[in-house]
């Protein structure tokens, strides 16, 4: 009797570590399938509360906001801007000739005030429209113009609202002093009866002890040229801090208003096609083909590649999708027309 319980254990024991076997062969060989488990996972933490969709950072207020996607001028004129400070992922890209703009996104807080306001182009429209975002601007190219009235993206645009819910710096000329705060933003939502309660879908993010083991080439500084000394780009990682500062054309980047410079905890740079439009110098940026790029976390840079899905930008290493350090996310997107190593340098 001893004997046969010894041998029914001895069976349920290989049985077990079968399927124990042919789990983990699973998890190997399908590794979207464990991302969709880490996507439905963050999802429900996002919906119990607990972190916020866009940095993950523990939740102190409301997670449930929907985001804001702003506009904001980067015209050495516009400098320093306010509110950058508090974006949860700023995009940054050429808007006409070699002159960048910035989409900045919130959700997990707001300034009082962000600015100055600029006019919009249709990549930043599918960008603030893939993260379900209310999209702020101030003017548009044509391009831009016709997703706007088309209803694409609910939206608030300066041109309609100038003096009232945007306001004029006089202290700044235009078209580089138009401001908005979010109290204005709110009160535009309302009365377009927007929804402000439908938060974006969460990115995937790194737990605390993940962060402290990243892999990677060692790099502190990094360069990225936009083809305009101006609109050049120095990030610097501070150890002492954990996180990075931006700096453009010599100057660090300081919030206007509280004189906080601009931190950052993750960076990625990549390149896409672009092609000038019109006599402007307006562009048109391709974001649908995916490729490669370089992610900087934590003094450590790897050369990832990146897709466009739904509208949003997505991030891989060999076919994995990555973690982004809680916090803050700058991307810059640069004319494929070189290549990559043409325009990046990290030291």
């Amino acid at each position: 009797m001893n004997m046969n319980r010894k041998w029914i254990a001895c069976i349920c024991l290989a049985f077990l570590l079968a399927v124990t076997g042919c789990s983990k062969e699973k998890e190997k060989a399908d590794p979207e399938e464990q991302t969709d488990r880490k996507i439905v996972k963050a999802e429900a933490m996002q919906e119990a509360g607990d972190i916020y969709p866009l940095t993950g950072k523990e939740a102190t207020g409301d997670t449930h906001h929907r985001a804001v996607a702003v506009m904001v001028n980067n015209h050495p004129d516009a400098r320093p801007q306010s509110g950058l400070q508090k974006a949860d992922i700023v995009y940054e890209m050429l808007a006409e000739g070699e002159i960048t703009r910035f989409l900045a996104v919130y959700q997990s807080e707001f300034p009082d005030m962000v600015g100055p306001v600029r006019s919009a182009r249709d990549y930043y429209i599918r960008l603030a429209k893939g993260l379900d975002s209310l999209f702020i601007c101030h003017g548009y190219s044509p391009e831009a113009k016709a997703l706007l009235d088309q209803g694409y993206v609910d939206h608030l645009n300066g041109l309609f609202y100038d003096g009232t819910l945007f306001k004029r710096d006089k202290t700044r000329k235009a078209p580089h002093n138009s401001y908005i705060t979010f109290n204005h933003i709110e009160e535009g939502a309302n009365e377009k009866h927007y929804n402000m309660a439908s938060p974006p879908k969460p990115f995937l993010f790194m737990d605390r002890q993940e962060t402290t083991r990243i892999e990677g080439e060692s790099g502190n500084e990094a360069t990225v040229e936009y083809g305009n000394r101006l609109f050049d780009v120095h990030y610097a990682y501070d150890e002492s801090i954990g996180r990075y500062t931006r700096s453009t054309a010599g100057e660090q980047m300081k919030d206007r208003d509280s004189g906080n410079p601009v931190y950052i905890d993750n960076i990625i740079v990549l390149d896409a096609p672009h092609a000038v439009t019109d006599s402007k110098g307006r562009r048109d940026i391709d974001l649908t083909g995916g490729g490669e790029a370089y992610l900087l976390q934590k003094g450590k840079w790897n050369r990832i590649q990146w897709r466009y899905l739904d509208q949003v930008l997505t991030f891989q290493k060999d076919g994995e999708a990555l973690k982004l350090v809680p916090g803050k996310t700058w991307v810059n997107i640069v004319p494929d027309k070189n290549g990559l190593d043409a325009v990046v340098n990290i030291m």
